[in-house]
């Protein structure tokens, strides 16, 4: 067995942090697998293309032959498993493809893992570790008073998404149960920072403040999630990796409720501070628009248990981490040009043109 971790989806938003903060702080090479489908960007990878310590591989989690293949020639001692379709939007339209990633994808990852596992000597065995990386949907929605998420609700999925990371989580706990594979879970909160694609809330806004674009806000802008730096999230990932215990799930959240329309609120004013306002504040061009089916109305996750075992807390407040996302993007505009093309701009158009504008 190498010193070598294996990442799925490393080209991704979660994957392509995490990647340049390992690379930054430990001595393990990484071996990245991507699809490199819409969301995945090997510009977020730039500065350790070619550092010795790191190879990409361009290949499908769901291709069993490939896994087997970098297994066998690489025998790396973890797998970080963040490869997913991950927007609630596009599973709404479009289901399948999260079925075939999120479930189909994770048990031939499982498979080919199991195999190359089982034939380690007993010391590897031990010291091997499968981290499947997951999201606070599986649990479903919590009404205003409800306790935040433990690791202990009951799973209740309301997304197509969320039902295909549900069945994910449920197959890496089989894993564990019936063939003692190695296995930790974690559940993160919604996830912001550098390199995330622009379909998502945060980007999105920031995208549309700056160009003057209209913000849509679904329903009443009163849904409510919390919020997690991915610099923080890659920390406790790491940390969960090292020393969590196996077989064991750590909910990774931020301590930041808000609700969707204080989001858009506080992106426009620091839009407006440091690239100037236009003609009036950037809050003017709040959009709501028809909500989309089965919105969650309330997540909020309780990372006691990781901050009590592992002693990880995150390091950002919901203010400086929303300031340094936003002038990233403000200082990155070439990388934003680069990935809000015509199918991006197509997406956006079907997306929010179907809305029926209510302000």
């Amino acid at each position: 067995m190498d010193n070598t971790i294996l990442v799925t989806g490393g080209a991704g938003f979660i994957g392509s942090n995490f990647i340049l903060r390992w690379m930054e702080r430990e001595v393990a090479a990484v071996l990245n697998l991507d699809k490199l489908t819409y969301a995945g960007n090997l510009h977020n990878l730039a500065s350790v293309a070619h550092d010795r310590r790191y190879e990409f591989v361009e290949g499908d989690i769901a291709d069993r032959s490939v896994l087997r293949s970098l297994f066998d020639r690489r025998k790396p001692r973890s797998v970080v498993h963040s490869a997913a379709e991950s927007h609630v939007d596009r599973s709404i339209r479009g289901p399948e493809d999260f079925i075939r990633t999120n479930i189909d994808g994770t048990f031939a990852l499982l498979e080919e893992t199991r195999a190359y596992w089982e034939k380690l000597n007993a010391k590897d065995r031990v010291d091997f570790r499968f981290l499947h990386v997951s999201t606070d949907e599986v649990y479903g929605s919590l009404g205003p008073a409800d306790p935040p998420f433990s690791e202990t609700t009951p799973y209740a999925p309301n997304s197509p998404y969320a039902a295909s990371k549900a069945a994910s989580d449920h197959l890496v706990r089989a894993y564990k149960h019936t063939y003692d594979l190695p296995t930790l879970t974690t559940n993160c909160s919604n996830n912001y920072g550098r390199f995330q694609f622009p379909e998502k809330l945060i980007p999105l806004m920031i995208f549309n403040a700056l160009n003057g674009k209209p913000l849509p806000v679904y329903g009443d802008g009163q849904n409510v999630r919390d919020w997690l730096y991915v610099g923080d999230h890659c920390d406790a990932i790491a940390t969960v990796l090292q020393r969590g215990r196996v077989g064991q799930t750590y909910n990774i959240g931020g301590w930041n409720e808000k609700r969707n329309l204080e989001i858009v609120e506080t992106i426009c004013d620091i839009v407006d501070e440091m690239a100037g306002k236009l003609a009036s504040s950037r809050r003017s061009l709040i959009t709501f628009v028809t909500d989309r089916p089965g919105h969650d109305r309330r997540y909020a996750m309780d990372a006691r248990k990781i901050e009590r075992e592992l002693g990880w807390r995150p390091k950002e407040t919901f203010d400086s981490g929303i300031r340094k996302t936003v002038k990233w993007y403000l200082e990155n505009d070439e990388w934003v040009r680069g990935v809000t093309s015509g199918s991006y701009r197509k997406w956006i158009e079907t997306q929010y043109s179907s809305s029926v504008p209510r302000k």
